[in-house]
């Protein structure tokens, strides 16, 4: 049987035994017998097959790849102003584990984004761009076209959150936990011009100002301006009304809404959005 033995490279062979993506080399015969019953293998999901549980790997690296998985160069005025300034901190905690990663694609192989939409970029990539992120050696500019990039279709805003990235990473890098960060960092960069990162910063401006989730607002707060798109929702819209689920427009905030708000201030809401004023 044809297998992946990139193990002299440092990255080791993954594949499935009864259903999630592991470790050859670290996968005990015996420890699933007893758990299963019986020994199955099959090749990584999500990659095409090329023989027995050979997998090929090219989209997986060009996925890499177009995050820029490098430092950008520093322009010579920001390098001197950041002179003695930059300093990472002990252990692993500068890239939350990140740099970890051995890729073996078992977090792709779980990914049920990547299974519907092959264009996605996956969590290995983007745990990748997390990384880089994370580094104080890179520029803010170039922090911001990285997210810029980042949010643009089949990027951090199509995961989700399924968390089996999480489950079946053996080096506990939690891909889905970069990639919050990275929609985090987005926000708090300004860049809320996609649907998911209208339906955060959305979602925190309802509560914010009435206590509670409105579910009327929150598609139009999605669809903005985009008639087309407004049109759309219009069906949901009265199928809410018929189900009670649209609150009454003139309702008063709910008792305590100085406590929530004083909840969103003391937290410093990442969410808020640039140049706006709140209550």
């Amino acid at each position: 049987m044809s297998r992946m033995g990139p193990c002299r490279c440092g990255i080791p062979a993954g594949l499935r035994s009864a259903a999630p993506a592991k470790l050859a080399c670290r996968t005990s015969v015996r420890k699933e017998w007893e758990r299963h019953g019986q020994i199955a293998v099959a090749p990584l999901r999500n990659l095409p097959v090329i023989k027995d549980l050979v997998v090929d790997m090219t989209s997986f690296w060009g996925k890499i790849r177009g995050v820029t998985p490098w430092l950008t160069t520093i322009p010579r005025a920001e390098t001197e102003q950041a002179a003695g300034q930059l300093a990472l901190l002990p252990g692993s905690y500068q890239f939350h584990n990140v740099d970890a990663c051995i890729m073996c694609g078992a977090c792709v192989a779980a990914c049920t984004t990547h299974e519907v939409s092959k264009g996605f970029l996956g969590p290995a990539a983007l745990a990748k761009a997390d990384r880089f992120l994370a580094d104080p050696r890179e520029p803010a500019a170039s922090k911001r076209m990285r997210l810029t990039e980042l949010e643009k279709d089949n990027g951090i805003w199509d995961c989700v959150r399924c968390n089996f990235c999480v489950q079946v990473c053996p080096k506990d890098v939690k891909p889905m936990e970069a990639i919050i960060r990275l929609r985090r960092a987005a926000i708090g960069a300004g860049l809320v011009s996609s649907g998911g990162a209208r339906h955060v910063t959305g979602f925190a401006d309802i509560v914010e100002r009435e206590g509670r989730l409105n579910e009327a607002l929150m598609p139009l707060k999605i669809v903005r301006f985009d008639l087309r798109r407004m049109l759309s929702v219009i069906p949901l819209g009265f199928k809410m009304l018929i189900k009670g689920k649209v609150p009454n427009p003139f309702a008063p905030p709910i008792p305590g809404i100085g406590q929530v708000r004083a909840i969103f201030n003391a937290l410093g809401r990442a969410t808020r959005l640039p140049g706006r004023n709140h209550p």
